[in-house]
């Protein structure tokens, strides 16, 4: 899976000679249509969620949105050799934040998450993803296969991956801590770490996991339970991916209509603007409506890829293969939670469920991700372009 650093020797970009007209000519615009066309469903749901309303949720999310959109074409201005020097501080940055959380941060049902800064909340564990893969590809930018074997020079990237998950598991929030730890390893796949080491890895923790478990909050050992047996408390533990299964299945091929879905509009759906929102789409657009959000998901995983893809230089291959990583990571869990597949966690969707650390954290590494694009056939000349 190593990403080939040959491909660096191609077409040196004559960025010195770009304005902003010309970079912004070079953005994947495709992909910012498929940002903004998932922050209108967004917009739709959280709509629906007030019971036809802009108010609380919708005109809020929205106006966020646009301010997070304008920072995302801003950053992608910006020389990712710049964004690159920025690697290692941003991840030391990540690191305070995550044990200021530990020490002083604001409790919210029942777990020290985010820092208070008044007007408004962060969430450290979020923006630390981006920060994750952002220091592990400047470390690995000029790898030779030789060293991405040896388990010497692998093993403080190793250690700079379990510090942030160490700290985000004390938070506690375990789904968060597993994507990191998730976006870590692929990373360091995608630079040519040996696959194998991770499978021991999995194997490991798959084997200890009866006593892990034991080791688990009383909340999470209940998620689990609830899991394995929703129908034990129906009304309790087992009630919100019970009623989520319902509006899922209510929805039918068709949909009930926008603004007329039963489990919505009669308030049976839990948490139905943050981690259940799909299920609103689900019981009120059907099946079809559901397939195309998918498609829109999907799309924008695929062109974070093909960014990473069509990279010249392993800096940028790296961390658009985080970028991509994260956001499907996102989809995916909170999918599978939604429909029953996995235990309930605290894990949105992105530009749809409603929040603002989640949306400030993506549109961030969107930024970053464009600027890769932007600058996608830039040459590292020296060790201090990183």
């Amino acid at each position: 899976m190593m990403l080939d650093n040959s491909l660096a020797l191609r077409r040196p970009f004559r960025d010195r000679s770009f304005g902003v007209v010309r970079k912004l000519a070079r953005v994947n615009w495709l992909f910012v249509l498929c940002v903004c066309l998932l922050a209108g469903v967004g917009y739709t749901a959280l709509y629906s969620a007030a019971g036809g309303s802009p108010q609380p949720y919708a005109q809020s999310q929205i106006i966020r949105f646009f301010g997070m959109l304008v920072m995302m074409l801003g950053i992608a201005m910006v020389d990712i050799r710049f964004i690159a020097k920025l690697s290692w501080p941003a991840y030391g940055v990540g690191i305070l934040l995550l044990v200021v959380v530990m020490l002083a941060g604001h409790t919210g049902l029942g777990a020290k998450r985010w820092i208070d800064l008044g007007p408004i909340e962060i969430q450290p564990s979020e923006l630390m993803k981006l920060f994750l893969a952002m220091a592990l590809a400047s470390y690995f930018q000029r790898a030779t296969p030789e060293q991405t074997g040896s388990l010497l020079y692998v093993a403080p990237m190793a250690l700079a991956v379990l510090i942030p998950v160490g700290l985000i598991l004390k938070e506690p929030n375990l789904g968060t801590a597993v994507i990191t730890g998730t976006i870590g390893a692929m990373v360091m796949l995608g630079a040519g770490v040996r696959w194998w080491w991770f499978a021991i890895i999995v194997a490991i923790i798959a084997v200890s996991a009866p006593v892990l478990y034991h080791h688990l909050h009383d909340y999470q050992k209940a998620r689990i339970d609830t899991f394995l047996n929703p129908g034990a408390d129906p009304l309790g533990a087992g009630y919100n991916i019970i009623q989520s299964k319902i509006a899922l299945g209510s929805g039918g091929f068709f949909g009930q209509g926008y603004l007329h879905g039963t489990q919505n509009q009669l308030n049976f759906l839990p948490e139905k603007q943050t981690d259940f929102v799909f299920t609103i789409i689900a019981e009120e657009f059907g099946y079809l409506g559901s397939l195309a959000v998918l498609g829109l998901l999907f799309s924008i995983v695929a062109l974070a890829l093909y960014t990473a893809v069509t990279c010249s230089h392993a800096y940028g291959r790296l961390v658009a293969l985080g970028i991509g990583t994260n956001f499907f990571l996102y989809c995916f869990v909170n999918l599978s939670m939604v429909m029953g597949l996995i235990p309930v966690g605290g894990v949105p969707i992105p530009l749809i469920s409603y929040g603002g650390s989640a949306l400030t954290a993506v549109m961030l590494g969107f930024g970053v991700l464009q600027s890769i694009h932007v600058h996608r056939d830039v040459t590292f000349a020296s060790p201090d372009d990183l």
